[in-house]
Parts: C-alpha cells; structure tokens; sequence
C-alpha cells in the first residue's frame, strides 16, 4: 500500500486542547481504518511540525480523505508527502533506464 507522511501543525483550537492530544490521535486512527488505510505510528515532534503521522492508504484519494476529515476537525493543519520504500523507488528507477 502508499505510504503518506502527514506534517501536523496545530491550530489555535488544537493548542489550547493539548491535553487531548493523545485520544485525538486514537480516533484518527480509528477513522483512518474505517476509511481502508492505516495509521502506522504518529509522533510528537518539537520544531516546525508539531506531529508527524505516518498512514498507509491503498490510493492518493482515500488519504486525501482521512486528512480531510482530520483537518476538518479543526485541531490540525496537515502537508502531506507521498513517501517511496526502497522496492517502489528501484521499480522507479527501473522505469527511466528504458
């Protein structure tokens, strides 16, 4: 499946709501898989972003959608990066030697 890394800055409403952060981090995990992908792990990190999500989804579209839904809780606002393992990039290396 695609991998997705998801760059998290909180809002001003995710900020004051700290406290929240960790069961807010379950529920999306919990809508991520409802929508056919995978939270893989999340981190709270210190500098630009203040997390970092790491989701599988089978297509660009269903993870367009379980961010969708995260921001529009309001508490975050994500940059997503489609992420390549070592396998997908040798296949894509493969493909400009024709």
């Amino acid at each position: 499946m695609p991998t997705f890394v998801a760059l998290l800055s909180w809002t001003d409403q995710g900020i004051r709501n700290y406290k929240d952060t960790a069961k807010r981090a379950e529920i999306f995990g919990a809508a991520v898989q409802k929508l056919g992908a995978r939270l893989l792990s999340i981190y709270w990190t210190v500098g630009p972003y203040d997390l970092v999500a790491i989701v599988e989804a089978p297509d660009d579209e269903t993870a367009t959608a379980a961010l969708l839904q995260l921001d529009g809780v309001g508490n975050v606002r994500s940059t997503t990066l489609r992420a390549f393992g070592r396998e997908e990039m040798e296949h894509i290396i493969a493909k400009t030697a024709g």
